[in-house]
């Protein structure tokens, strides 16, 4: 996993870096250091990082695996349609007269 999908991967989830390391089982600090590229974290805790944000719902893409052919990240599922607002709920008003 690079820094750019990681925080690409977060940003796809709606995920802090708090809530990302809270999820693998590391520190925030770490997630943190990782994407500033102060540091790389071990084998073991990147696995972690990974693994949180698939269960998630983010897929990797590898080299050649994207439109211009670098590494990228996208959503396993398409979002889930809104659903209509039922009767009797709040909503936009189509017509104002009464």
């Amino acid at each position: 996993m690079t820094v750019e999908q990681c925080r690409a991967a977060r940003a796809l989830v709606d995920w802090s870096q708090a809530r990302l390391g809270a999820k693998a089982q590391v520190s925030e600090g770490t997630v943190r250091d990782f994407e500033k590229c102060k540091r790389v974290p071990s084998g073991d805790m990147l696995v972690a990082m990974r693994s949180a944000l698939e269960r998630a719902g983010v897929a990797f893409l590898g080299d050649g695996e994207t439109i211009r052919g670098g590494p990228g990240v996208r959503l396993k599922t398409p979002t889930a349609p809104r659903s209509p607002v039922q009767d009797g709920e709040a909503g936009i008003i189509q017509n104002s007269e009464m």
